[in-house]
């Protein structure tokens, strides 16, 4: 008996080893090659993963075996040969089946916020447009992790592609999927988008270890003076606790469980009108919670239907109610507010909105020039005016805290990008530069730094980077003045100097009163132009309004040449926006004309010995007007070296 024992325990031994090599020969993929990828047209395509030292990796893709071994190091790639464009085809990896793979063009998708703006929030300019969508050829990836990466990632820790569905196209990209559906329009292929874009990141969080030394060096010795400062304070007796922001507003708020519940007393209430900043309007108060209060009256015809409530933008975040019924929030200032009120919820005769707005410092509000109303189907009933207002709770923070790191330079590189690099793409879109606006002579470099160390990343030398120049922003300055704005589109006008390069203008499509505009279709427009140029090698369209390209000094005036003139300047208006300084550097209005095809003659009798013209010079340079007769906007500039 303990002979059989012994042999049916030696037999249990080996069948766990035997089981347990057998997992460990598994193969394993990257997230991005998955099910539904859409891989690059016409370039050789690299399939890579992980599986144990020596193992024989097989792939079948339409009726062709590619075998390589898995090195000691555990990965293994495959280099398989170009391909046309079609689909839907299968690829089977040793034992592993991914289906529904589509072969066309890839792009990366990628910047800040405004490249992550989503469609939903969009919906008030391209809704019935929007609704219709509904194809399989155009698809995004997109992982959920925006980590700060320190090392370099290997893989994503999730997504996966997604076909352009009505389920799944809330989630694209807006500037992504209008880029994507015009190139899929002219090019007849699938389109592929990956999105890595992040908001509020800078240009140096983008930048692999090769290049962000420059930028990583003084952000780590911060960090550590931060750190230390931080444990001196931790060792000091009777250490008060720290500051919880929110605790404080709810605890000393007489209005949080009463206000929002219903009828309210607002009898004593002040009132201000709405919208607008109420520090503009004589309310001194900066930081803690205020309620706005507003009653309205609704029709019989109305009452009891499903309805929508716009509340514009608010700084810096908000709740709100309607008849004492909580209807959504929004927990920072960007995005619209757009809360859905069910059936039933809105009576015949007065009706009450309450909004409970947090303001953490600054200047807090209604932003201007935005909707505030309520939609019941085509009726539109207005908010705009008279609201009782009561501050809730007014805090004053402690001051001198230690600050917040903002994005670890090559974090972003490490967590979205090295985890692609293999994966062969048609080209980068790229739309960022509010953050490093203020840091434009710096961006100069730093920006062509980027482009070429992705190339060398994805070894892609000649990878077409298209990009998306600041839009403008801000009430328009009356006198010329120095703008961060406007340095940093210089600098990314500058960046053209690169081969393979393509910048869509946008100080004339976006919107005063928002950093996030709504028109992503026109913004895409004008990045597929310059994809038909760049990436698709169509010279002869006229993929942008006009460039800078040198200036001559001539009997008290200045005259500028300029390329991608198209069919030529358009000269059927009274040019706007040009400035002209000498050598003090004092910039005045100056006028202008267009004098051929490619030149406009600027000058100014306050100026009689002009050195320098800028154009544009605004961070909202609302007004200017040179463009090609193409209808194309030309790009601001200085002609400052």
């Amino acid at each position: 008996m303990k002979y059989y024992k012994f042999r049916y325990s030696i037999l249990l031994l080996f069948i766990l080893a035997f089981s347990s090599v057998e997992a460990q020969a598994e193969v394993r993929l990257p997230i991005l090659v998955s099910s539904g990828m859409v891989l690059q047209r016409n370039q050789p395509l690299k399939i890579w993963g992980w599986a144990d030292p020596k193992e024989q990796i097989t792939i079948e893709f339409k009726g062709e075996n590619y075998t390589t071994m898995t090195g000691e190091d555990e990965t293994w790639q495959l280099e398989l040969p170009a391909m046309a464009a079609g689909g839907p085809y299968t690829m089977k990896i040793n034992d592993i089946k991914l289906e529904n793979i589509l072969v066309g063009d890839v792009w990366l998708a990628s910047g800040q916020s405004n490249m992550e703006l989503q469609l939903r929030r969009v919906m008030d300019l391209y809704a019935d447009e929007i609704k219709k969508i509904n194809t399989d050829q155009i698809r995004l990836f997109r992982s959920s992790t925006r980590e700060n990466a320190e090392n370099e990632k290997a893989d994503y820790p999730d997504g996966k592609w997604l076909s352009s569905t009505p389920e799944n196209i809330m989630e694209f990209s807006a500037v992504a999927w209008f880029f994507a559906d015009k190139i899929h329009q002219e090019q007849s292929v699938p389109v592929g988008i990956i999105s890595t874009a992040i908001g509020g990141s800078p240009a140096e969080a983008w930048l692999s270890k090769d290049k962000v030394a420059p930028f990583l060096d003084p952000w780590l010795e911060r960090a550590a003076r931060i750190d230390s400062m931080r444990m001196a304070r931790q060792k000091q007796e009777n250490e008060e606790p720290p500051f919880n922001w929110w605790y404080e507003v709810n605890k000393n708020d007489p209005g949080v469980g009463k206000w929002s519940k219903g009828e309210v007393d607002v009898t004593g209430w002040p009132q201000i009108s709405l919208p607008g900043y109420w520090t503009d309007k004589g309310v001194d108060f900066r930081n803690g919670s205020i309620w706005f209060y507003r009653e309205f009256d609704v029709p019989e015809s109305l009452a009891g239907k499903e309805a929508v409530l716009r509340l514009g933008r608010i700084i810096d975040s908000d709740s709100a109610f309607v008849n004492g019924t909580f209807v959504g929030n929004i927990t920072y200032q960007y995005p619209p507010r757009i809360y859905d009120l069910p059936a039933g919820l809105l009576k015949a005769g007065k009706n009450t909105v309450m909004v409970r707005v947090f303001c953490q410092g600054g200047r807090g509000g209604f932003v201007e020039e935005k909707p505030y109303e309520l939609r019941v189907g085509s009726e539109i009933i207005d908010i705009t005016g008279d609201w009782h207002y009561h501050i809730g709770a007014e805090l004053h923070p402690p001051r001198g805290g230690f600050g917040g790191l903002s994005f670890r330079p090559g974090g972003l590189y490490n967590s979205l990008i090295n985890p692609m690099k293999n994966y062969n793409i048609k080209g980068v879109i790229w739309y960022q530069g509010e953050t490093n606006a203020g840091r434009g002579f710096e961006y100069r470099q730093l920006f062509k730094d980027l482009i070429m160390d992705w190339r060398k990343q994805l070894d892609q030398p000649d990878l077409p980077f298209l990009y998306v120049q600041l839009a403008n922003l801000g009430i328009p300055n009356k006198q010329p003045v120095e703008s961060g704005w406007a340095e940093t589109r210089d600098a990314q006008r500058r960046a053209l100097e690169l081969p393979n390069t393509g910048m869509a203008v946008a100080f004339d499509i976006g919107e005063w009163n928002d950093i996030h505009p709504l028109n992503k279709k026109e913004v895409a427009r004008r990045l597929a132009l310059e994809a038909e140029k760049v990436a698709y090698g169509n010279k002869d369209i006229v993929s942008s309004g006009p460039l800078y390209e040198s200036m001559k000094i001539e009997d008290g005036s200045i005259l500028l040449t300029f390329t991608s003139v198209g069919a030529g300047l358009y000269a059927n208006s009274l040019l706007e926006g040009f400035q002209i300084a000498g050598s003090d550097g004092n910039f005045v209005w100056a006028k202008a004309v267009v004098m051929s095809k490619n030149s406009v003659k600027v000058w100014s009798n306050e100026v009689p010995e002009p050195t320098e013209v800028r154009y544009a010079w605004d961070d909202n340079p609302a007004g200017s007007n040179l463009k090609n007769k193409e209808g194309l906007p030309a790009s601001p500039f200085t002609t400052e070296k």
